[in-house]
């Protein structure tokens, strides 16, 4: 693949993802054997009439300079320079494999647009450009002058050219093949299925994983080879994880992610995670890569499962998540049978990457029939971390979701995690998938999971109760999102009470309608249904959720949303102000 990007003069200078995307081109995981970047330097951004307002560097271009690549300036009024200039960079590229630039110094004859007057703005600079010849008059010149043509056979290529455009007619000649690619073809399958069947289907793929297998799995991710010596903590998690793998202890969402990925590329499946920490995990949790504390080497547990496995990369980023985002954006639609996996450092830090989202990530399936698997794991939750850690702002994304665009989660167990994973991969089809992941409950001691739980379980788009009550005593039923289900299942049972239900919401997108309204009408006394979320009421889930379950609550039943009270800013600054907070919140819950 020939990577080949066109910019334009004002955005290469002033667009922050240029210079991210720069940083890429040379790191691990992200370097594509170099890029040709084509600068069509016509000077038509639309703020600046005046050159001095353009930017501060000298050339457009400089911004590659960051990165050492070469840069070529040519007039694009010279065909034949332009074409010497393309097959020397062209050269370079292929010779050197790294980014090359080439400056195409012109201008726009009509302004920014066919209906735009650019001399209102810029008079002097379009008086000029009006009284110039074209490019076209300006070679044929040169091709009369020198013999090459005539002027009677200039006039009739010119009108045999417009006349094939009038008719909507090829104007030149194809020279390359259409290529038969694997991936294509797969897309194509999945699109078909897709417009056949929907995505909405009630025959879910079975994602549960027998224990024997799990156990051999845990046993091969458990051997290192002589002389790997971990690090203290991070050998007793390796030991950690071989007594879950066995079943002696309890797992973590750290060991069902790993055995999700595990279990993956035995069965052909590549996975690729990258991010800032998505080695270690940022909260310590993951470990995908071991560093020999003898000699600073690094050993890669999930890469020496089977000799016939699928290829397992993990990645640390650089800090960007706009460009590294939608890297693995695109990744994501040439990989259709890859679980390609973006995870943010904290949750909070995703809205650097809105344009990737919005434009791309939400909308492509339906602006453009392109599909994308992605998954994209956010950190989020409140846990007196302030504003800038607490929220992934995931009324944000399902502000985005419509159209049966994508998948939106929040999993409050291993369990769920592990089915989530696999999931993604083994339905029919391929949806991004937004998965607000946790942050204390990666070690919380009541949330973890059973070998059970994998070899017979699947995603469960709605938790019902799980603690044993007479359901026609329930007077109240609380439906919950997130990490508050544990502090709202402690609070009950502290206070005794016995007439209240708690649920747990674990996919907000698509919208679980049946299941729900299956599990709300076991309750047939209810008198109140309380939705609750750690988020303000602005925020979060509530706003989303609304809707929905104004149609499925019973009429008889109230509805109630308890939530923190609405805020400019996702979480307090103060940890006893969100302690108070959340004593208010859950107190709220059983009033």
């Amino acid at each position: 693949v020939l990577p080949v990007l066109i910019h334009g003069d004002a955005s290469f200078a002033g667009q922050g993802v240029v210079m991210e995307t720069m940083q890429l081109s040379k790191v691990r995981g992200y370097s594509c054997g170099g890029t040709v970047h084509i600068v069509i330097n016509n000077q038509i951004g639309f703020t600046t009439s005046n050159p001095l307002d353009v930017r501060s560097a000298t050339y457009c271009t400089d911004a590659a300079k960051i990165i050492q690549a070469p840069i070529f300036h040519v007039n694009g009024d010279d065909p034949e320079a332009v074409r010497f200039v393309t097959q020397t960079a062209l050269a370079y590229r292929q010779t050197f494999n790294k980014d090359v630039v080439i400056d195409l110094v012109c201008y726009r004859r009509l302004g920014h647009n066919e209906a735009d007057e650019p001399s209102a703005t810029q008079p002097m600079m379009y008086k000029l450009i009006k009284a110039h010849k074209t490019p076209a008059e300006i070679y044929a010149d040169k091709l009369i002058a020198e013999g090459v043509i005539t002027a009677e056979e200039y006039k009739a290529y010119t009108k045999e050219y417009r006349e094939l455009l009038e008719l909507g007619k090829p104007v030149g000649f194809p020279v390359t093949d259409t290529l038969n690619m694997a991936y294509v073809d797969e897309w194509n399958r999945i699109l078909e299925h897709q417009a056949k069947f929907g995505t909405d289907q009630d025959e879910k793929p079975n994602t549960a994983v027998d224990v024997a297998r799990i156990k051999d799995l845990t046993e091969k991710m458990h051997e290192l080879p002589e002389g790997v010596t971990l690090h203290p903590r991070v050998q007793r998690i390796h030991d950690n994880r071989y007594k879950m793998g066995s079943g002696a202890l309890e797992m973590d969402w750290g060991f069902a992610e790993t055995m999700a990925y595990a279990t993956l590329l035995e069965e052909g499946y590549p996975v690729r995670i990258s991010g800032q920490d998505s080695g270690r995990g940022t909260f310590f949790h993951r470990h995908a890569v071991y560093h020999n504390q003898n000699d600073g080497s690094s050993y890669v547990p999930l890469a020496h499962i089977a000799d016939d496995q699928a290829r397992f990369t993990v990645i640390d980023s650089i800090l960007s998540e706009e460009a590294v985002l939608g890297f693995e954006y695109g990744y994501s639609t040439a990989e259709p049978n890859s679980l390609v996996i973006w995870e943010a450092q904290f949750g909070d830090f995703v809205n650097g990457a809105q344009v990737v989202i919005d434009q791309f990530i939400a909308s492509s399936e339906t602006k453009w029939r392109r599909l994308s698997g992605l998954v994209m794991l956010l950190p989020h939750g409140y846990e007196g971390q302030g504003p800038e850690h607490s929220s992934a702002r995931p009324e944000r994304f399902l502000q985005l979701c419509a159209e049966n665009n994508m998948s939106f989660v929040v999993p409050t167990t291993p369990a769920q995690a592990f089915h989530m994973f696999r999931r993604q991969m083994l339905q029919d089809y391929r949806k991004p998938l937004v998965c607000m992941s946790p942050k204390s409950l990666l070690r919380h001691r009541q949330a973890v999971s059973t070998l059970e739980d994998l070899s017979e379980g699947q995603f469960m788009p709605v938790i019902p109760e799980i603690e044993e009550i007479n359901n026609r005593q329930v007077e109240k039923v609380v439906i919950s999102v997130g990490k508050i289900y544990y502090d709202l299942v402690n609070a009950r049972a502290e206070k005794g009470i016995e007439n209240t239900a708690i649920i747990r919401l674990e996919e907000i997108y698509p919208f679980p309608t049946k299941v729900l309204s299956e599990i709300l009408a076991d309750y047939p006394k209810a008198k109140e249904i309380v939705f609750c979320q750690d988020e303000p009421a602005n925020q979060g889930y509530a706003v989303f959720v609304r809707e929905y379950l104004e149609e499925i609550v019973d009429k008889s039943s109230v509805l109630r949303f308890a939530t923190r009270p609405k805020a400019a800013a996702p979480a307090v600054g103060y940890n006893s102000y969100h302690i108070e907070q959340q004593n208010a919140l859950i107190e709220d819950v059983f009033a």
